[in-house]
C-alpha cells in the first residue's frame, strides 16, 4: 500500500504501484535534495501541471554505492530516507517511488531499466533529467541513449542544461566535503537550506546540568547519515512543543576524560524532560572548532560564550 503524506504518495516497491495513465518523471538518488535537485523537481512539477499529468521522483534505497561496494565504502548520506521524503514532498511532487536497490537492479542494462521500470511499470510520458544524468548497469546509460529509448518506446525526454543548475557547481560530493571541513556556510548555500541532523534524546553523563547548561544528548539512528566536522554550532531544534534556538557540540569532548564522541545541544529557554523524544536540528552556523580546556571552570566560561555567539548567529538569519 502507498504511504499517504500531506500531498505526496510514497511507494516502497514497484509492486505497490497503481496503474498510471501517464507520468512526468525524474530519477536519481537525490541525496540532500540540494538546489540542483530542487531545480529538476520543480521542472517536473511544472511540466506535469502544464500537461495535466501527475509527477513522480523514482529514487533508490539504499544508495547504489553502498550496495555495489559494501566492504569498501566510506560514503555518508546528506539526508536520511525520512528527511529525503520530507524534502521531496516540499517541492510539490505527487508521487515518490523508492526502489530497493539490489544486485538485480544494478545488473539491468540501460534499455532493460527504461523498458522494464520506466515504461512497463510507470508508464512514463515525459522524462526530465539533469544535464549529467546516468542510469543502468555501471551507469552506462547517457542522455543520448535516453533520447533514443524515448523515440523507440514513445515517451518524451527533456534535459535541464548545465547552465541552469551549475552556476555554483552544485553536487552532493561538494556539499559532503564542505560539511566535513567545517564549511557549513558553503554547504547550506549549496543545499539551499540548513543542513539537518535528526535523532532521539538519550541519557548522557549529565555534566552539562552541573555546569548550568543542561544538554540534550542526541543519538543519530541512521548509521549512514553524515555527521559534520567536530566543533560548536548554532542550531534550531524542532520539537513537538515548538522550535528552540541552541548551541550544539559535535565531538570527542577532550576536556572530559572517558566521555568519548557525542552530539549534544543546550536549548535556550527550554528545560522539559525530553528523553526518547525525536528532535530535528537545523544547523545554522559553525561557531568554532573543538578545544581542550584545563579545568571545568574554563569549559563553563567557554560554553557561556558559545551560547551568546549562537544567539547572535541565530538572530542574524
Amino acid at each position: 500500500m502507498a504511504e499517504i503524506c500531506t500531498f505526496m504518495q510514497v511507494y516502497h516497491s514497484l509492486d505497490d504501484l497503481p496503474q498510471f495513465s501517464g507520468l512526468v518523471l525524474t530519477q536519481g538518488t537525490f541525496d540532500g535534495v540540494h538546489l540542483g535537485h530542487v531545480k529538476v523537481l520543480e521542472s517536473v512539477v511544472a511540466e506535469a501541471k502544464q500537461s495535466g499529468l501527475e509527477s513522480m521522483l523514482l529514487t533508490f534505497f539504499p544508495h547504489p554505492r553502498l550496495v555495489l561496494y559494501p566492504d569498501d565504502n566510506p560514503l555518508r548520506m546528506l539526508s536520511s530516507l525520512d528527511e529525503k521524503i520530507q524534502m521531496v514532498e516540499a517541492c510539490g511532487i505527487d508521487h515518490l517511488t523508492i526502489l530497493p536497490f539490489t544486485s538485480e537492479v544494478a545488473a539491468l542494462s540501460p534499455l532493460d531499466f527504461v523498458r522494464g521500470v520506466l515504461v512497463d511499470k510507470l508508464n512514463v510520458t515525459t522524462m526530465i533529467v539533469g544535464y549529467d544524468h546516468r542510469f543502468g548497469k555501471n551507469r552506462e546509460g547517457s542522455f543520448p541513449d535516453l533520447l533514443q529509448y524515448g523515440e523507440m518506446l514513445n515517451f518524451r525526454v527533456k534535459e535541464i542544461p548545465a547552465g541552469e543548475i551549475e552556476h555554483i557547481a552544485i553536487s552532493s560530493t561538494r556539499i559532503r566535503k564542505a560539511l566535513l571541513s567545517g564549511d557549513l556556510a558553503q554547504a547550506n548555500q549549496l543545499l539551499g537550506k540548513p543542513y539537518t541532523l535528526s535523532g532521539k534524546v538519550v541519557h548522557g553523563r549529565k555534566l552539562g546540568r552541573t555546569l548550568g547548561f543542561p544538554t540534550a544528548n542526541i543519538s543519530v539512528e541512521d548509521p549512514y547519515k553524515l555527521i559534520p566536522a567536530t566543533g560548536v554550532y548554532a542550531v534550531r531544534a524542532h520539537l513537538p512543543s515548538g522550535i528552540y534556538g541552541g548551541a550544539m557540540n559535535v565531538g570527542y569532548n577532550p576536556s572530559i576524560p572517558g566521555k568519548g564522541f557525542s552530539i549534544e545541544a543546550h536549548l535556550f529557554g527550554f528545560s522539559a524532560d525530553i528523553y526518547e523524544i525525536a528532535i530535528r536540528f537545523e544547523m545554522i552556523a559553525y561557531l568554532r572548532p573543538e578545544y581542550s580546556f584545563d579545568n571545568l571552570e574554563a569549559l563553563k566560561a567557554q560554553i557561556a560564550q558559545d551560547c551568546e555567539d549562537a544567539k547572535m548567529a541565530l538572530a542574524a538569519v
